[in-house]
């Protein structure tokens, strides 16, 4: 019995520092964000941001990679803009993929002072700054920033004075056109829309140097995304141009914004970089990692992305290339991970294309899957995914049947229930059991006073004549544990539950409940769950377990309120089917 006093101390001190922990975060997530100071940019040509990746990858094995890029159709030869100068100066640093280092330059001027576009499809609207081609800003229409306000879209990709999260991908190497800073293009529109039925939308944006034309070509699919970029290399000299493709996401170390309300348990979402590597098919590396120590591999096919609660942003290049990934923290303060890929060389007056895709937006795991091998793991369920993934088929399956995220909880809770319904059913006996003793139970300890070891024998005796297990009601809770764990991160990380809402005053299912409602429902049930239990036999350890209702209240006023409805609902349930159990065996004493 010690074993148990033992076991209840360390829970109790458990909770109380993971509620001390939540109430400091709690306090902290409802502070606003500070603002960095607004990026001034001289006048000049320079008015765009450097990139990051390895010194020296981008030429690695330029001489032993001989590979002649396929015929692709040339570029257009009328470009309505007017054609600007070739590349930024003094537009690298060590964001860049050089092989030599760059002095550091000016940040970025405010996208109202430089040269953009505007891509919208129906899932995604883009800003590309033409100083580069990289996508500066992104929004999903689909993916309201907060409920009270569903026509603004949350922003993942952003170059502002509050956060900067961009993407960038361009030509490096001996001859690329981004080697020595930024390539600056033309396009023929300042905004592109996908047309009403079409299913394609294709952007060109145009480059012409001394040596060679480029087409940087952004293809965007309805409801989809997946962007593929590709680059078409056009050589217009008399020797053989060389250069290689490079993507990547780059960083601040601000913080996440679409996690501000789900941390729950002391558990935050992750934030920062992942990859997939022959050895291990998730690689996780948050800013902190970064700071310490700089990832560089060579990997066939995989891909890199930056991670933060329900949304990501990934490169996924060509799979049948192997190629340079790299994660770290640049001297300029960003985070970047990305990848360089093999060096290409195209012979005069040929045309080669060099092509990357690019996703940009929710954690769907089933359509991430789709695109590369183990990017679903993205959607992020512990060491318990082998459990959550099976719990996420089903809710999604009850879900696609009753059209409501919060019916579907509960039928799971239903389902898992009736899984476990033998299991809970021996220990509900084992607590009607051990409640129908207790008037011998209190006779021993009567009985032998202050002697604690002949109370023990005696009840050790009391327990083997009658065939009770003392712990017999403590193993089905910790066997379940496990699947309530796995539940929590199904519905922490799983965008589909995101702004889902249920009835009532509970509009999204992933917060909290904002009134305390299901929380106090939940302690009201534990309380009375509580009563069907027979008392323990230790003074102290009754007096712990009449406050756990109390304390497990709090402890869920921060959870997600799908899972505290899971929990009221599996409460009730066990509520239902102890008080029968309890009522069969007080009937009949002779039963066991």
């Amino acid at each position: 019995m010690d074993f148990i006093r033992y076991l209840l101390f360390g829970a109790i001190a458990a909770i109380s520092f993971i509620l001390l922990t939540r109430w400091v975060e709690f306090s902290q997530e409802r502070r606003p964000e500070p603002l960095r100071p607004a990026a001034v940019q001289p006048a000049g040509p320079g008015a765009a941001g450097g990139i990051d990746a390895p010194s020296g990858a981008a030429d690695r094995g330029a001489r032993a990679n001989g590979n002649t890029a396929t015929g692709i159709a040339g570029p257009a030869s009328n470009i309505g803009a007017v054609p600007a100068p070739n590349t930024i100066a003094g537009a690298a640093d060590d964001d860049l993929p050089t092989a030599a280092e760059e002095p550091i330059p000016p940040p970025a001027a405010p996208l109202s002072e430089r040269n953009v576009i505007s891509i919208q499809t129906d899932v995604l609207r883009l800003l590309v700054d033409l100083d580069g081609g990289d996508i500066v800003e992104a929004s999903l229409p689909a993916y309201p920033a907060r409920l009270a306000q569903p026509d603004i879209p949350f922003l993942l990709l952003e170059d502002s004075a509050r956060r900067s999260y961009i993407a960038q991908s361009g030509l490096v190497g001996r001859n690329g056109i981004d080697k020595n800073g930024r390539a600056r293009y033309a396009a023929q529109q300042r905004e592109y829309r996908l047309a009403e039925g079409a299913e394609e939308l294709v952007v060109d944006l145009h480059y012409r140097g001394p040596r060679a034309r480029v087409v940087k070509r952004m293809t965007l699919r309805r409801g989809d995304y997946l962007v593929r970029v590709d680059h078409l290399v056009s050589n217009r000299s008399a020797a053989p141009w060389q250069g290689n493709l490079f993507g990547q996401v780059k960083r601040d170390s601000t913080g996440d914004p679409s996690a501000e309300l789900a941390s729950g348990m002391g558990i935050a979402p992750f934030l920062g970089i992942a990859l997939t590597r022959p050895e291990e098919r998730y690689a996780k590396f948050d800013f902190e990692d970064l700071r310490e120590h700089e990832f560089k591999e060579k990997i066939h096919g995989g891909w890199v992305a930056m991670l933060q609660h329900y949304f990501l942003s990934a490169w996924i290049p060509n799979p049948k290339q192997t190629h340079d990934y790299f994660a770290r923290a640049a001297k300029s303060g960003a985070n970047i991970g990305g990848f360089v890929g093999p060096a290409m060389a195209i012979e005069p007056g040929d045309e080669g294309i060099f092509s990357a895709g690019f996703y940009v937006g929710p954690k769907d795991q089933y359509r991430l899957k789709e695109i590369s091998e183990y990017l679903d793991l993205t959607v992020d369920y512990g060491w318990l995914w082998w459990l959550a993934q099976p719990l996420f088929w089903l809710l999604t399956n009850i879900q696609d049947w009753v059209r409501n995220w919060g019916i579907a909880i509960i039928l799971l809770t239903v389902l898992i229930k009736a899984a476990f319904f033998q299991l809970s059913a021996a220990s509900y006996r084992s607590m009607a059991n051990m409640r129908r003793v207790q008037p011998q139970m209190a006779a021993i300890r009567e009985r032998h006073g202050d002697d604690r070891q002949k109370q023990s024998q005696a009840m050790m005796e009391l327990y083997r004549k009658e065939k009770i297990n003392p712990l017999g009601g403590c193993l089905p809770i910790l066997v379940q544990m496990p699947v309530f764990i796995a539940l929590y991160w199904v519905l922490l990380e799983s965008v589909e539950l995101r702004q889902a809402p249920f009835f009532g005053w509970i509009r999204d299912l992933s917060v909290m409940d904002p009134y305390f409602i299901l929380p106090l429902i939940m302690g009201a049930s534990m309380w009375f769950q509580h009563k069907l239990n027979p008392p323990p036999p230790d003074p102290m350890q009754a007096k712990i377990m009449q406050w756990l209702p109390v304390i497990f209240t709090f402890f869920f006023l921060w959870f997600p309120a799908g899972l505290v409805l899971y929990w009221v609902s599996n409460n009730i349930l066990s509520i239902a089917q102890q008080w029968v159990i309890t009522r069969r065996i007080e009937r009949a004493p002779g039963r066991r």
